[in-house]
C-alpha cells in the first residue's frame, strides 16, 4: 500500500471511499535498552531533546504503523482512514504502541 493512501482524515482529496472493510491495527511493545536508558536518564538532567527515547519512539511508532499497513493489506484494502496512535506502559521498562484506522477501498473521482 503506498503510504500516500494513509491518512489521520476521513477522506483523500481525489479519492471516494467504495467500501470500509473495518478497523485495522498494529500492535508492538518495546522495551528500553538499560544502556540508552543510563544515557537518557543523564540527559534529563541538563534538560532538552532526549535523542534516545525519541529514537525508540520513532522505532516503534514505525513498526506498529507497518503492522496496521499489513492487516490493512491483507483485508484487500487499498487506503487507511481515520489512523491514530495509542500507548501503555505495561511495566517499568515496556511500552505498548497500537496504530489503528478504518480500512477502505478508495477509487479515483
Amino acid at each position: 500500500m503506498d503510504h500516500s493512501m494513509t491518512t489521520t482524515c476521513l477522506t483523500i482529496p481525489g479519492y471516494r471511499v467504495v467500501h470500509t472493510l473495518g478497523v485495522v491495527r498494529g500492535v508492538t511493545v518495546r522495551a528500553r535498552w538499560i544502556g540508552s536508558q543510563v544515557a537518557a536518564s543523564l540527559r534529563t538532567l541538563g534538560g532538552g531533546r532526549i535523542p534516545e527515547y525519541i529514537e525508540l519512539c520513532e522505532q516503534t511508532r514505525g513498526e506498529a504503523f507497518a503492522w496496521m499497513v499489513q492487516h490493512a493489506e491483507q483485508m484487500g484494502a487499498n487506503a487507511v482512514l481515520a489512523v491514530k496512535y495509542d500507548a501503555t506502559d505495561l511495566g517499568n521498562n515496556m511500552t505498548e504502541v497500537l496504530a489503528y484506522g478504518t480500512a477502505a477501498i478508495l477509487q479515483p473521482e
